[in-house]
């Protein structure tokens, strides 16, 4: 395939995914905003199960252990209890992370000093994004002290977002640690560590449906 011909087509698929993430955003907000509850995803198909019971097993985030930007050691279990919200980011990232960094703050804002709440940013760019990097990052975004901005070894960064988040557009079994990662999802985790939300972060309709979301979590 040339390749003009290629970008094309790699363009509309991207479009087509993100067209099918806001229309069942949307989707959700006409025809689900009478229930008290959200869905589970199990897969990364993310069909919704309203009835967890329905599935054999529920997927969960499994442990980690990260290094977040004021250098402490970030695992699952310091984020027991907690609703949280994960994304995929990198410092030197010039307009889709700055943009969502910037949406992810009406999140921070929607719910000030909220400690049931937590943020996780996960770096893609482990080998640039030191710990000062991040810190200086978090500074500049003036991000309030539930978030973590966390570095870590690559391949176990790659291997939590496709496998235990499903974060990317297309499906990342195959892809080896060496493949870039770059996705726009955040994904809003329980406290039992089940995901219960896919967003598209550049888009503020979406935030607004994550803040949304947060609330009804927070009822539960």
């Amino acid at each position: 395939m040339d390749l003009p011909v290629f970008f094309i087509v790699k363009m509309y698929g991207r479009m087509k995914n993100k067209f099918i993430l806001i229309l069942f955003g949307f989707i959700c907000i006409m025809g689900c905003k009478n229930k008290d509850t959200l869905p589970y995803y199990n897969d990364a198909s993310f069909t919704p199960v309203w009835d967890r019971h329905e599935l054999k097993s529920l997927h969960h985030v499994p442990d980690f252990s990260f290094v977040d930007q004021n250098d402490k050691t970030i695992t699952q279990k310091d984020l027991d209890g907690k609703i949280y919200i994960a994304n995929f980011f990198f410092t030197t990232c010039g307009s889709v992370c700055p943009k969502m960094t910037k949406n992810l703050l009406k999140v921070q804002a929607a719910f000030p000093d909220n400690n049931e709440i937590a943020f996780i940013s996960h770096t893609v760019t482990p080998w640039i994004d030191s710990v000062s990097r991040l810190k200086s990052y978090s500074k500049k975004y003036n991000l309030d002290d539930r978030w973590h901005l966390v570095t870590g070894d690559k391949a176990m960064i790659y291997q939590l977002a496709r496998q235990s988040y499903f974060a990317e557009e297309e499906p990342g079994y195959d892809k080896d640690s060496s493949a870039f990662l770059h996705t726009e999802h955040i994904l809003l985790i329980d406290k039992d560590k089940h995901i219960r939300g896919i967003y598209n972060g550049t888009l503020e309709l979406e935030i607004d449906r994550l803040i949304s979301d947060i609330k009804l979590l927070l009822k539960e």
